[in-house]
């Protein structure tokens, strides 16, 4: 029921260990039969809550290699304060951040891992801006496997350190993302490790869609007016619209018509820049400039899927400053009290962006995704005002309280 087969030529590569056409070198993605899917609403709703309740839609022959350290089920939150302020008319966060750890990275990882182990790889790894990092390495040690991450030197040290105490190899490389996915696949190629996010990258990708068939059911079994996902790779948002479209094929949706949105930094912005000024092509950003790490990716795997996707649902794509995604991280958490990174919340910035200009709808039903936690990314917050320190002492806290 699993095969794989080449976006470019079409081609049918199999159930293989193989990650790029050998004919022209296009991408290769997971195709199901899905005459044989045997799977409805009442039968989603009778499992056990977790992102593999979904598996006849993932991409594991065998069950027994699944390696599932609690990814998925997170929530989908009324946000009508902060829809209000934005002005839009209803409002959902999927709020990612509660992951095993702490951003959608889990779901992507729990697969990657799952399949390492049916091609009985010894080693994995991957190239990561942070949260790839520690998800793939949490899963790594739940079942058994030698870790080593790739990171930039600049990444967020708690994200360098949540890694490392996973028990993964972790090296830090002067120079950017690119750079570092580079040495990767080289890794990859060379020493036979399973890099996530290259050799294992077509089976890796398809944990991702589970956020979109949690978003659909949750919702009813029915989609939104528009999703607004934080871009970096262009491979979340990919996953996304092709879960919904399977969705539909099976039964479970009538139809799949959610408008794609990318939300990216206006400092690192090339899917953006490519719908924007209508390239058919993405522009690699040769030295990205924000403290959007998450989202740092001048040269994105599947942004050339991403572009297609967004321009085929009838989408759209914004890039905020840093300061806006900074902005945001405060507005979601004082509304709604969700505590999101800089580049988990940019999706909030850049919908209060595009319905600002009038690209947006007011009247439109919205999920804006949250992938990754606050607690992630807190050194690059600015210090809150609404902090007073004061002596242990009654006269002190009675004239704060007073002229507060």
């Amino acid at each position: 029921m699993v095969t794989l087969i080449c976006r470019e030529c079409n081609d049918d590569k199999g159930h293989a260990f193989v990650h790029v056409c050998s004919d022209c070198f296009g991408a290769l993605e997971v195709q199901y039969d899905l005459s044989k899917v045997r799977l409805n609403r009442e039968v989603l709703a009778n499992r056990y809550p977790s992102m593999w309740k979904y598996k006849e839609l993932l991409p594991i022959v065998d069950d027994s290699k699944i390696v599932d350290i609690g990814a998925g089920n997170t929530p989908l939150i009324r946000a009508d304060k902060l829809a209000k302020k934005i002005g839009v008319k209803r409002l959902y966060l999927k709020n990612d951040t509660t992951n095993p750890t702490y951003s959608f990275k889990d779901r992507p990882s729990s697969v990657a891992i799952s399949k390492a182990l049916e091609f009985k790889l010894s080693t994995v790894g991957c190239a990561s801006t942070g949260n790839l990092a520690g998800a793939t390495a949490a899963h790594a040690a739940k079942a058994g496997i030698d870790c080593l991450v790739f990171m930039p030197v600049s990444v967020e040290q708690s994200k360098v350190q949540q890694a490392a105490i996973y028990g993964a190899r972790v090296v830090l490389i002067r120079g950017t993302y690119d750079d570092v996915n580079r040495l990767a696949a080289l890794a990859a190629d060379r020493f036979g490790i399973g890099i996530v996010n290259v050799n294992l990258r077509p089976y890796y990708v398809e944990g991702s869609k589970t956020m979109a068939f949690e978003i659909v059911e949750q919702l009813g079994w029915r989609t939104p007016d528009r999703i607004v996902v934080p871009t970096a790779s262009g491979a979340l948002l990919s996953a996304l619209y092709k879960g919904l479209k399977e969705a539909e094929q099976i039964g479970l949706l009538k139809e799949s018509n959610a408008a794609m949105t990318v939300a990216q930094p206006l400092g690192c912005s090339p899917i953006v820049e490519a719908f924007r000024n209508n390239y058919s092509e993405i522009r690699t950003v040769t030295t990205p400039s924000t403290i959007v790490q998450s989202l740092a990716i001048g040269d994105p795997g599947d942004g050339y899927q991403a572009l297609k996707v967004v321009r085929e649902s009838g989408g759209s794509c914004g890039a905020v400053t840093d300061v806006e995604a900074l902005k945001a991280v405060e507005l979601l958490a004082s509304t709604e009290g969700v505590f999101a990174e800089v580049g988990g919340a940019i999706s909030i910035a850049v919908l209060k962006r595009l319905v600002d200009e009038g690209e947006v709808g007011r009247d439109e039903e919205v999920v804006c995704c949250v992938t990754g936690s606050g607690f992630k990314t807190i050194d690059v917050l600015p210090r809150p005002e609404n902090i007073t320190t004061i002596d242990a002492k009654f006269d002190q806290l009675s004239g704060l309280l007073r002229t507060s």
